[in-house]
């Protein structure tokens, strides 16, 4: 078995699309339904297992034997969530739960850590899992902090309790791309800039709110997720790997690079509008990110990932010029 919890959101489904299409047998998929348009994420496969997630628990205890890995993607992903109860409940507590049971069982863990780790990246973007290190970053919102957290219990466990275990967590930076459509404003900004486009053939972008970078400048490391799809499955082949390890081109792109990479996929102009930023935003406001990926290189992954410009057009194309197919090409 390979359980993939998250299964109907966003990099979960794409996982799960790419197992299937791998032949990799005896997938379980754990996740939530909710009211939203998630189950159109996995309405092309058939799964041996489908668990809510709250039968998780006594669903990997009933099968410990037959369980070769946990990937675990689930949990509250929204940068904006408020609810700190619920993101421990969700990102903590269960994540070091599911630690702890492969661990004990020697399983292979696989977890979804996050950019947003780094804050405003004043210490770098090195994908260390040092604890001094770890203790150096200052996340700027609960879900960021949440991921932090996980990160330091399982160094602090491996480093200082000198525990084993065979887990490799992996910091996601910007993921945009096919399955994401139901995420609504945490969608990628390549999502919501090609619908604003599209409507009224203009795009809002936030004006700067540090003196650093002009309106429009501000760059992220924006990552295709078969490219995130691509990591965790190298992880999982590779099961001797563990700790920390970025997730991301290495290249970051400005928002307007971003809108000119739409505009040439979709073969149309517009106007773009500068807009302030909302006062709740700016305290939380990444305005550049770039993953290093010196780590992931050294341990062996070679595989080039996505440049922008390739992974707009074919997500453009292949997917949202699509509307009534974006589920349903090869890959989905």
């Amino acid at each position: 078995m390979i359980i993939v919890t998250g299964a109907t959101g966003f990099i979960g489904s794409n996982l799960l699309a790419e197992l299937e299409l791998r032949q990799y047998k005896g997938l379980v998929a754990v996740d939530s339904f909710g009211v939203e348009d998630k189950w159109r994420n996995i309405s092309k496969r058939i799964f041996p297992y489908l668990v809510s997630p709250q039968d998780i628990d006594s669903f990997i205890e009933s099968n410990v034997q037959k369980i070769k890995a946990i990937i675990h993607l689930g949990g509250i992903s929204s940068t904006t969530e408020n609810n700190v109860d619920s993101i421990v409940e969700n990102n903590i507590k269960l994540t070091i739960r599911l630690y702890e049971f492969c661990k004990n069982n020697h399983i292979r863990f696989i977890y979804a850590s996050s950019a947003s780790t780094y804050g405003d990246g004043g210490k770098g973007y090195i994908d260390s899992d040092d604890i001094e290190y770890l203790n150096q970053l200052s996340p700027l919102n609960p879900y960021a902090w949440s991921k932090n957290y996980v990160d330091k219990y399982i160094s602090y466990d491996r480093y200082v309790n000198k525990n084993k275990s065979l887990s490799v967590g992996l910091k996601f930076f910007n993921v945009y791309g096919p399955n994401e459509y139901h995420k609504g404003l945490q969608a990628s900004v390549i999502f919501h800039f090609f619908l604003q486009m599209l409507q009224n053939n203009t795009v809002n972008l936030f004006k700067s709110n540090c003196a650093d970078f002009k309106d429009g400048q501000q760059k992220r490391d924006f990552v295709y997720v078969r490219d995130c799809v691509d990591v965790i499955i190298w992880m999982l082949e590779h099961q001797e790997i563990i700790g920390l390890f970025n997730v991301g081109t290495g290249c970051a792109s400005s928002f307007l690079e971003v809108v000119e990479s739409i505009k040439k996929a979709c073969h149309i102009e517009c106007k773009i509008h500068y807009i302030d930023m909302p006062e709740k935003l700016k305290k939380h406001y990444q305005n550049f990110t770039e993953a290093n990926l010196t780590k992931l290189r050294s341990v062996g992954y070679t595989k080039e990932f996505t440049s922008l410009e390739a992974g707009i057009s074919q997500y453009v194309n292949e997917f949202l010029n699509k509307k009534n197919k974006r589920y349903e090409p090869n890959y989905i």
